[in-house]
């Protein structure tokens, strides 16, 4: 398999340059500043850890707000993984683009108050659901890019769990609604017998994988697909359809029941921390975003190739997407910053045919049993 970038560097280096108008040179000279850096992101700061940055790209997405070719910042230690995400970009844009669609569900925060009983519990519960304008109002006076969408409460025992949902705009949003969430609690605690126990009870689900995210979502819904001619399968991918169809039906479909995975897909996690470290996401959240399902199927001989990420959790403002190198990395994609919510979706978006990238180009080299020789020369310098 070749996994080669299909430009040379400097013309890659210029092709990014030449489409936003960036001077991509000083990417790797940006330093940050470590009074802002020391305050906001890490404690006890004593320096930084470098982590290289490759560029995989251009990638043709399609989408209900744009269609645009962008480049993808990947910031990773496992070599071959750049080339092998370039390589799925090459299909995706040679067959005219993947298609993406999304939905915003929101960030979450779920506290978990104790009542006496399960009498008490139901009246608690019933007073949340008939008092939500006056949550609504106590939660969006702490921020005026937050909105409470709603309430969904749980409760067994003596314990009741209550699931905010929030729009934060292009904020990931969870510091934001943890304080929301934090207000709420004390106003409830005052108004019901209830006592909060934690403002987090794990019914959020935040940074853990969960069956509750993978169904109801969180952050962003995201779906992508591609038809993949069989000639450029068979060129690009030095493969055959279906080779590739098997590996996903007897690796994703079967293996992953056989393991009690909660999804079924390649390796989500190596594209969404890639993307996560480069452009300042909170990289913990990859445990539960890598949580989603690929699909292969035949199609009058062409390839049909899915994605499904029901839960992921990005923004453009806030956290370490403040910090210049981060910030650059976003730019790149021309998505730094705030726009009304605009930046983040497109993020999640772009991530998401990111991710079906990746996919399609590993499962291709499964198909044809090169993953190892690609890493020896990728990831070793061995010359085979």
């Amino acid at each position: 398999m070749d996994f080669r970038a299909y430009v040379s560097v400097d013309k890659r280096r210029k092709a990014v340059e030449d489409n936003l108008k960036v001077n991509l040179s000083n990417i790797g000279n940006y330093s940050f500043d470590s009074k802002l850096a020391s305050s906001r992101n890490c404690e006890n700061m004593i320096g930084a850890v470098q982590i290289p940055l490759g560029i995989a790209g251009p990638l043709k997405i399609k989408s209900d707000f744009s269609e645009d070719e962008v480049f993808l910042p990947l910031a990773t230690t496992e070599g071959a993984l750049v080339a092998s995400v370039n390589r799925g970009c090459k299909v995706i844009t040679l067959s005219g683009g993947v298609t993406v669609n999304s939905q915003r569900i929101g960030i979450t925060r779920a506290p978990v108050f104790v009542v006496n009983n399960q009498k008490e519990g139901k009246k608690f519960v019933e007073w949340v659901n008939s008092s939500f304008k006056l949550l609504k109002q106590v939660t969006e006076s702490t921020s005026s890019h937050l909105t409470l969408l709603d309430i969904k409460s749980t409760f067994m025992g003596r314990n009741v769990y209550l699931r905010f949902r929030f729009d934060s705009q292009d904020a990931m949003g969870m510091n934001m609604a943890t304080i929301a969430c934090t207000k709420a609690a004390s106003f409830i605690e005052k108004e019901t017998k209830a006592r909060l126990v934690a403002i987090s009870g794990n019914m959020c689900v935040d940074k853990k994988p969960s069956l509750l995210n993978f169904i109801e979502g969180r952050g962003y819904s995201v779906s992508a697909d591609i038809l993949i001619p069989r000639k450029i399968v068979e060129s690009t991918l030095k493969s055959k359809t279906e080779s590739i169809v098997e590996v996903a039906q007897r690796k994703l479909m079967y293996g992953s029941l056989l393991s009690g995975s909660v999804g079924a897909n390649a390796h989500y996690a190596n594209i969404l921390s890639a993307m996560f470290i480069a452009t300042g996401q909170d990289a913990a959240h990859v445990a539960e975003c890598s949580v989603g399902i690929t699909t292969a199927e035949e199609i009058k001989g062409d390839l049909y190739v899915s994605i499904y990420l029901p839960d992921l959790v990005v923004g453009t403002v806030g956290g370490g997407t403040s910090l210049e190198t981060q910030k650059e990395a976003l730019s790149i994609m021309g998505i730094s910053g705030g726009n009304n919510g605009k930046n983040a979706r497109k993020l999640a978006e772009i991530i998401g045919g990111a991710v079906l990238a990746g996919e399609i180009s590993l499962l291709a080299s499964l198909a044809d049993n090169s993953l190892a020789s690609a890493h020896r020369k990728l990831g070793r310098g061995e010359k085979i």
